[in-house]
């Protein structure tokens, strides 16, 4: 008992705990829903306590009263209803749908444009005390119904094989993100009212085919195509009996509600087309072939071939020997056959197969004489009707074809293969029948290459079977590509797995046959030529896309096509896709697709594998690269390398391999389609008021693009440039211009969003200091998959000129041009006065401006109307100070200035009253001083500058280089006439000296004396 009563209390304490709060949930809104179509929502209840059943009544809150609830219908009050629901109520074009105990839907068959506003589902209180949410409300708009979808009707008869095309027109106007689907139905009279999906263009633009034409469509046979914006074009390439009946077009329109559900909220269908298929019916003929006479314990083929007729048609065929069947085949393939004829097929001695879709064979493996008659086959043209039925066309019997047992005849030998030219890789089958006497025989194989003479033994088998293999062809390679086999008594094959070029040449059979009791052996030989051709030469590979150039976030294609000059070979390769990017001399790899079906992504491009999708096929490689970026600019190429059909196995090198001209992917940017209102407008208001200056987009990008808005403002003085107030950029965020970072300023001016083609910029207690012009600059930026930003394009709006109404109030600043020299270090007045002296009422406050040669404009210091001081940067407040030297004059002294505090300095100076109550002062009027040029100069004099200012100095400087050019010159002078003289003297001695010599010589001693004495004299 104890037990029973613990348990009991721990149920009951589980059930406490289970008991929640109450929760109601609607679907989530807003919900848009077309007139005249239905609509279903859905409201669930949780954490409620009682029954399991719970009760729920809708309301709705219409636009025009959202106060006002009006009651609809409730699961327990069938009373509940308002009159203006009642009647809808009662014939179910409105009721409640219940899911489930605590979930039901509110389902409206036919909405009204009347039936938009706010819907509340509400439950009934089952719980001990109140406690959780007990409604829920959402949002249904009703949109008008502007899906049209529109085809001619007409009746067409077409022949069986003829092409069809049919175009329907589908269009919206809806103003809500909507995608439209198109889907063209065929309805046959046999069926009873459900038509046959042909082929369909989803809402996401995927092609779509019916489950009976899959297969035409993946062979090209049913299309679909977009012409233009509304036009969708149905084409049958081959038109079939099956597609005989009434064909039309269905156009629907989807939305995508907040949960990103899909929902279909209109649909339209078109007029029918009557299609009459005539099947085609053509003449055609039957012929049998076969061996007149056949060899007992020999194979037996006979081939019943159709001439004539039309393309692929459906045909059964009956064998019959003597007149009688002995084997039926029908259009679907399934075999009937005599009882002895099926013995023989369940032992393998009997076969029927169709080689063709217009040749059919029978072949007696081990023919008997049992076999021996007369031959014919019958073929009957049938095709399948929409009911599933075989109705016959036409039928033909070939003549008859006498087949007689033939007496053995004398040996002989023939060589023969499938194909005397093979691509290089492919295997080699060359088949040796000797005919005639049924004697043990030995067969040897022979090689012959190109250009030569001398055969070489490839292998060579004895009359017990035993095989010995000569030189492998080519010469480069092991015997174990080599293979010799007996297939019956008088057959032998050779085969060759993987071939090369080099094993091009002349293969010979050589039979050997050993008379009994003779020692001589007879011999027979035939031979055939082979060409291997070489994969090399044949191999192309070309690189295409459909779109050379893309727009950003676009998707494009890549195809990679191996050439057809290998038709009807399918070889396994390796294709790697390379990318050189834009400016860069080498390729690199983005992915290889291996031959045995691996797949290596380069990391060139980290993200590129996350957004391409692969396919490759037998002769086809494609890459789908979506959300297109500028990092894949670039050339792309890509490289194929083929392997014989071993390789998976082997592991042997590529036979060949072949890359691609590169192809060049431009990805560029969305033409940017912003437009800007660019109308100019003036706003005269009066002072102290709020006013709103919007910017107007009159067109943007369809994509969704983000904007960036920035907003300017001139004021009416002439020397303030364009200042900018405020800019909102591409992720929402504002940033305030250097000029209006204050917090007053912050206070005053803010931006708004009013929807996605509207921007206000309000303008708080106009002043005098906010007249003038301002303008919005607006700037369309795109995010690109990589997470970086890219700016499409900007426009500026026209300007909006702010003025105010007069109020009466006039300041007039003195307008005298000053210039004001400064010593480096030192300290300097500038003076700004009013004319006049004021109004008793008034305050005034002055804010000083600095502009620098570079053309900068600096706010220095404002001093307020309550004598508050407001600086532009902290670090002016050392070396800054204004103050009011009297009611009119106003005073902005320098400390310590420097070279960089030279330029030009002016004043604006404000007057407020009081406006309105006594706490409120508002700017009434403004104006500015003329501008005032300040110089700096050095503190302490430079060489130069010292010289000039010392008179004596500088005339020393300048007078005494000319005193001593002139004494030096008159020295030059003297130098010279001194050098001249001495010239003249010595000339004068010589000739004085050349009379006494001659002297000399006529006198004697005489000379000698005297020459002497005036030696003596000159010494």
């Amino acid at each position: 008992m104890a037990h029973a009563l613990y348990m009991a209390s721990f149920s009951l304490l589980l059930t406490k705990l289970s008991t929640g709060q109450r929760e109601v949930t609607v679907q989530k809104g807003p919900l848009y829903r077309a007139e005249g179509y239905p609509v279903s929502i859905g409201c669930n209840v949780t954490g409620h306590q009682g029954p399991s059943e719970q009760h729920f009544q809708w309301s709705v809150y219409l636009p025009t009263a959202p106060a006002r609830e009006i009651q609809i219908i409730s699961t327990k009050d069938a009373a509940f209803s308002y009159a203006v629901y009642a009647q809808r109520v009662r014939s179910r074009d409105i009721y409640i749908d219940r899911v489930q105990g605590n979930s039901v839907f509110l389902h409206i068959s036919k909405l009204q444009m009347k039936d938009a506003g706010e819907y509340e589902c509400h439950t009934l209180n089952t719980d001990e005390k109140y406690y959780g949410s007990y409604s829920a409300k959402t949002n249904l708009t009703v949109i008008p119904d502007t899906l049209s979808a529109t085809k001619h009707p007409q009746t067409l008869s077409k022949e069986e094989g003829e092409a069809l095309e049919l175009t329907c027109k589908a269009s919206k106007a809806t103003a809500q993100h909507t995608h439209l689907s198109v889907t063209w139905y065929l309805m046959q009279q046999e069926e009873s009212g459900q038509p046959t999906k042909i082929i369909s263009l989803s809402r996401d633009f995927m092609l779509i085919p019916g489950p009976s034409y899959t297969e035409r469509f993946a062979a090209g046979d049913v299309r679909l195509d977009k012409l233009g914006v509304t036009t969708f074009r149905l084409s049958i390439g081959r038109l079939q009996p099956s597609d005989q009946g009434q064909l039309f077009c269905e156009a629907a329109e989807w939305i995508q509600d907040p949960d990103e559900t899909w929902i279909s909220i209109t649909k339209k269908q078109t007029d029918q087309t009557t299609l009459r298929v005539q099947p085609a019916v053509r003449d055609f003929q039957v012929s049998i072939t076969a061996e007149s006479t056949f060899t007992e314990g020999k194979p037996l083929e006979l081939v019943c071939l159709v001439v004539g007729s039309g393309r692929d048609p459906q045909l059964q065929v009956v064998w019959l020997l003597g007149g009688i069947e002995i084997a039926h085949i029908d259009a679907g393939g399934v075999l009937d056959l005599q009882k002895h004829y099926k013995d023989r097929v369940s032992q393998g001695q009997l076969q029927l197969s169709k080689l063709s879709p217009k040749a059919f064979s029978l072949k007696i493996f081990s023919a008997g004489p049992e076999d021996e008659g007369a031959y014919s086959c019958a073929v009957t043209e049938v095709v399948k009707t929409p009911m599933g039925s075989w109705q016959v066309l036409q039928r033909k019997q070939s003549p008859v074809s006498q087949v007689h047992l033939k007496e053995p005849a004398a040996r002989s030998v023939v060589v023969s293969t499938q194909q005397q030219a093979v691509w290089e890789g492919e295997p080699l089958t060359l088949l040796c029948k000797a005919g005639g006497t049924e004697s043990p025989l030995s067969v040897s194989w022979w090689w012959i290459p190109r250009d030569q003479t001398t055969p070489m033994l490839i292998a060579d088998m004895e009359q017990d079977g035993t095989v010995q293999l000569g030189a492998s062809p080519g010469g480069h390679r092991s015997h174990g590509n080599t293979r010799l086999d007996k297939v019956d008594r008088v057959t032998f094959q050779l085969e060759i797995t993987s071939t090369t070029v080099t094993e091009s040449g002349v293969y010979e059979c050589r039979v050997s046959e050993r008379i009994r009791n003779q020692a001589k052996e007879l011999h027979w030989t035939h031979n055939i030529s082979v060409t291997v051709k070489s994969l090399k030469s044949s191999l192309q590979v070309s690189l295409m896309s459909r779109q050379p150039k893309v727009k950003l976030t676009d998707t494009f294609d890549l195809s990679c096509m191996v050439g057809a000059t290998c038709a009807g070979l399918v070889l396994p390769f390796t294709v790697t896709w390379q990318f050189q990017p834009a400016k860069s001399p080498v390729f690199h790899q983005l992915i290889q697709i291996t031959h045995n079906g691996t797949v290596q992504w380069g990391d060139f491009l980290p993200q590129f594998h996350k957004k391409t999708k692969v396919s490759q096929s037998s002769y086809r490689s494609q890459l789908l690269i979506h959300d297109s970026s500028m990092e894949e600019t670039g050339m792309y190429q890509c490289k194929v390398e083929v392997y014989d059909r071993n390789s998976l196995h082997t592991n042997n090198p590529a036979r060949a391999s072949a890359t691609s001209y590169p192809l060049k992917i431009s990805v560029t940017l969305p033409e940017s389609k912003l437009r800007v209102n660019a109308s100019s407008q003036v706003q005269e208001i009066s002072i102290n008021s709020n006013t709103v200056i919007e910017c107007s987009i009159l067109s943007q990008h369809t994509r969704n693009l983000q904007l960036a808005i920035t907003w300017y403002f001139s004021p009416i003085s002439t020397h303030t440039s364009w200042l900018k107030i405020l800019e909102m950029d591409q992720t929402n965020v504002i940033k305030y211009g250097d000029e209006f970072h204050t917090p007053r300023r912050k206070q005053k001016f803010h931006t708004a969003k009013v929807s996605q083609n509207l921007f206000q910029l309000h303008i708080l207690s106009v002043d005098d200091s906010d007249q003038g012009e301002y303008y919005c600059a607006v700037e369309e930026w795109l995010l690109t998959p990589n997470g970086t930003w890219q700016k499409l394009g900007g426009e500026k709006s026209g300007l909006t000129k702010l003025k105010l109404k007069p109020t009466g109030s006039k300041v007039s600043v003195s307008r005298v041009y000053q210039i004001e020299n400064a010593t480096e270090h030192g300290n300097v007045d500038i003076h700004c006065s009013l004319e006049g002296s004021g109004g008793s009422t008034s305050l005034y406050s002055v804010t000083w401006f600095w502009s620098r040669e570079d053309g900068r404009l600096h706010m220095l210091v404002h001093l307020q109307h309550n004598g508050l001081l407001e600086y532009g940067d902290e670090g002016h407040r050392r070396h800054l100070h204004c103050y009011r030297s009297s009611p009119t004059d106003f005073v902005l002294q320098l400390h310590q200035v420097e070279k960089e505090d030279a330029g030009v300095y002016w004043c604006r100076v404000a007057e407020w009253q009081l406006h309105g109550h006594q706490s409120k002062w508002v700017n009434q009027a403004s104006d500015e001083s003329q501008l005032m040029v300040l110089t700096v100069l050095s503190a302490e004099p430079t060489f130069q500058e010292r010289i000039c200012s010392s008179a004596p100095l500088l005339y020393f400087l300048v007078v005494c280089p000319i005193v001593l050019f002139g004494l030096l010159l008159i020295l030059l002078l003297c130098l010279y006439q001194k050098a001249r003289k001495l010239s003249r003297q010595s000339l004068r001695a010589q000739k004085e000296r050349s009379l006494w010599v001659g002297m000399k010589r006529a006198g004697g001693g005489t000379t000698d004396r005297r020459e002497d004495a005036e030696e003596d004299e000159c010494s």
